[in-house]
């Protein structure tokens, strides 16, 4: 599963435990009618893959839900779900380097000199 969105916030990596659990979360804020903020944990090695992101940029997370129980203390019995990402991608539309912005359609004018009786010499 994917989810889309902006990121609104990225936390510090946390450690947990003995054998060094390491967790770290992001905040991202959908674009739909009702604006949803969810947050989305990474952890162990994928921790990293957040270095390179940044508050306010347009992203992509693959996730899986996670879900566990626990027994509390008087018996009862509990559930809990995560959603874990394990990659996040730019949705920045990326522009090939070395080449301007392409303007917009409003800045071409429309051709009026057109003779629709010119022949195309093209073989095809």
């Amino acid at each position: 599963m994917e989810i889309e969105g902006k990121v609104k916030l990225i936390g510090d990596t946390q450690t947990f435990g003995n054998n060094g659990f390491r967790k770290r979360e992001v905040v991202v804020t959908t674009d739909e009618q009702y604006p949803q903020h969810i947050m989305v944990e990474f952890v162990q090695d994928k921790c990293d893959l957040l270095n390179n992101y940044k508050v306010g940029q347009d992203v992509k997370i693959s996730i899986n839900l996670r879900g566990r129980e626990w027994v509390n203390p008087q018996g009862e019995t509990k559930y809990f779900n995560s959603i874990q990402g394990w990659r996040i991608e730019s949705l920045a539309a990326s522009q090939p380097e070395g080449m301007p912005p392409v303007p917009p359609m409003e800045a071409f004018e429309p051709a009026d000199n057109l003779n629709e009786e010119d022949h195309d010499d093209l073989p095809f």
